[in-house]
């Protein structure tokens, strides 16, 4: 286990705009509660409460990673009510390194497999609910 330092630092942020994951016709997930990782020079990640998202889309894969600074990330493909499917499309932490524990239960999405929309929240109308 690697800690997060001034060579490779860590930041976890709440991200200040509705964040929309869009994935063909779908909409995936919507929150006012993501987070932002940002880690060294990487571009910057979003991770999206499971509780916001459309779960019944994801099935968990048999998939696992490593990563020394947040731990081991499992994965889950993306399958659509028509049997369309993109495997391994989403990625999570479900006991991540203590200075990166904020992302649990959170999910993170590749950007080649979605859409992620940031918007500003509208401050008159209130936020829509995944579907």
């Amino acid at each position: 286990m690697k800690q997060p330092g001034a060579d490779h630092p860590i930041d976890i942020e709440p991200a200040e705009d509705w964040v929309r994951v869009l994935w063909g016709q779908h909409q995936i997930a919507s929150t006012g509660r993501a987070l932002l990782l940002r880690e060294a020079s990487y571009p910057a990640v979003i991770y999206v409460p499971r509780e916001d998202a459309r779960m019944e889309m994801f099935e968990p894969s048999t998939r696992r990673t490593t990563c020394p600074y947040k731990g081991e990330a499992g994965y889950f493909s993306l399958v659509g009510p028509d049997g369309q499917r993109d495997d391994n499309a989403v990625w999570t932490y479900e006991t991540p390194h203590p200075a990166v524990a904020a992302i649990a239960g959170h999910l993170a999405f590749y950007a080649d497999k979605v859409v992620i929309l940031v918007e500003p929240p509208a401050e008159d109308v209130a936020p829509e609910p995944p579907e």
